[in-house]
C-alpha cells in the first residue's frame, strides 16, 4: 500500500484505527522478538569478509537513503577503496542474485539498485539473502560493501551503522505500521553509529529530532529523458503548465523543491516502486513533464519529448565532511563496530 495513503494518520494528526494500533502492536512484538533472537544468537548473521556499511531509517517511506548510499560511496573511491552496493532489489520480478547493468531493467533489479549502478557504475548486486549478494562483491574485488537500506535486516553482520532520518516529518504519530510510520522503537537510534538529518526544518518535527549530521539534498537542474538536450536549471520551467511526477516514498518532497525553484506544478503521486507503464504519464501528453530520478530509470524506455527528470545530491558542511571521512577510514583500522 502506498505510504501517501497513510499520511494523513502517520503525519496529518488522524487517529489510527483500533485494528491499525492492533496489527502494529503485532508488528512491534515481532521486530522485539526477532532481535532478541538475534541477541542470544538463535539467529546468527552472516558475515562477509570486508567491512559492510548499512545505511537505514526507522520508518517505512524515503528519507534520502540512496543519495547518501551514491555520497558515500564516492568519498570511499576518494579515499582509494573499491566500493561495491548490495540491495534486495525491491519490487523487482527476478529471483535469485542478479548483477546490475547499465542497461538493465527496474524490473529486473530494482528501481533504486539500477538508479545506483547508473548515477555511480560501481557494482551493483541484488539478492534476497544480502549475505549473498556482499559475498558476490567481495568475489568481484569490492574491499568495502554497502547497503542502501537494510537497518533491519539482521541477517548481514555490518560493521558501521548509518540511520537517516527524514527531518521535516520525523516519526510521526509514534506509532508503528501500520498504525504509525515506525520500523523499529526510537531507542534503536542508540545502537547505530552515526545519525543523518536530512533537511531538517524548523515545525513540530524539529523538536523531535535527535542529534545527527545535517544533509542537504541539493538539485536544480533537469535533465532530458530523451534526445540530447542540454540539461536546464528548474527556473526555466517556471510559468507554463508544469506536470509533476514522483513514485518515491515522500512524493511531496519532490514537489515542494520544484515550488522552491518558483514552480506550480501539477502534482501526480504514485506509490512508492510504481511500475509505470506508458499510459500512467497521458495526463502529460504534448506538456512538460518534471520526475524524480528514480521514476526515470522506469520511464526512459516509454519516455516522450518533454520528460525531464531531476536527480538531487546529498550534501554536507566542511566540519560533518569531514567527520563522515573519519568514520569511513575507521571501517579499516578497527575503529567502529556495531553490535
Amino acid at each position: 500500500m502506498p505510504e501517501s495513503r497513510f499520511d494523513p494518520i502517520w503525519y496529518g494528526g488522524v487517529r489510527p484505527s483500533w485494528l491499525l494500533r492492533v496489527l502494529g502492536l503485532v508488528w512491534r512484538c515481532v521486530m522485539a522478538l526477532r532481535n532478541w533472537l538475534y541477541q542470544q544468537r538463535v539467529l546468527r548473521a552472516g558475515r562477509a569478509p570486508v567491512p559492510v556499511l548499512v545505511i537505514g531509517n526507522l520508518t517505512a517511506g524515503g528519507t534520502g537513503k540512496t543519495p547518501l548510499t551514491v555520497y558515500l560511496a564516492r568519498l570511499l573511491q576518494e579515499l582509494g577503496h573499491h566500493p561495491g552496493i548490495a540491495s534486495r532489489g525491491h519490487g523487482r520480478s527476478s529471483t535469485g542474485l542478479q548483477w546490475v547493468h547499465a542497461d538493465s531493467t527496474a524490473a529486473d533489479v530494482g528501481d533504486e539498485p539500477l538508479l545506483l549502478q547508473q548515477r555511480t557504475g560501481l557494482p551493483v548486486c541484488v539478492a534476497a539473502r544480502r549475505i549473498e549478494a556482499a559475498r558476490a562483491l567481495v568475489a568481484a574485488g569490492c574491499d568495502v560493501v554497502l547497503c542502501d537500506d537494510g537497518l533491519q535486516h539482521l541477517a548481514l553482520a555490518r560493521d558501521l551503522e548509518i540511520c537517516v532520518v527524514d527531518g521535516a516529518r520525523g516519526f510521526g504519530n509514534g506509532l508503528f505500521v501500520p498504525a504509525g510510520p515506525l520500523r523499529e522503537p526510537r531507542s534503536r537510534l542508540h545502537s547505530v553509529d552515526l545519525v543523518v538529518i536530512n533537511a531538517a526544518v524548523a515545525g513540530s518535527a524539529a523538536s523531535d529530532l535527535p542529534d545527527g549530521l545535517q544533509m542537504r539534498l541539493a538539485g536544480d537542474l533537469a535533465w532530458p529523458l530523451t534526445g540530447l538536450a542540454e540539461p536546464k536549471p528548474l527556473s526555466a520551467f517556471a510559468g507554463p503548465t508544469v506536470h509533476a511526477l514522483a513514485g518515491i516514498g515522500n512524493p511531496g518532497r519532490f514537489f515542494a523543491q520544484l515550488r522552491r525553484a518558483g514552480l506550480t506544478p501539477v502534482e501526480h503521486a504514485f506509490a512508492d516502486h510504481h511500475r509505470y507503464a506508458a499510459s500512467d504519464l497521458q495526463f502529460a501528453h504534448g506538456q512538460v513533464l518534471l520526475m524524480t530520478e528514480k521514476d526515470a530509470v522506469k520511464c526512459r524506455s516509454f519516455a516522450a519529448p518533454g520528460y525531464w527528470y531531476v536527480p538531487v545530491e546529498a550534501t554536507f558542511d566542511a566540519a560533518d565532511t569531514q567527520r563522515l571521512r573519519q568514520l569511513l577510514l575507521a571501517l579499516f583500522t578497527g575503529g567502529t563496530s556495531s553490535p
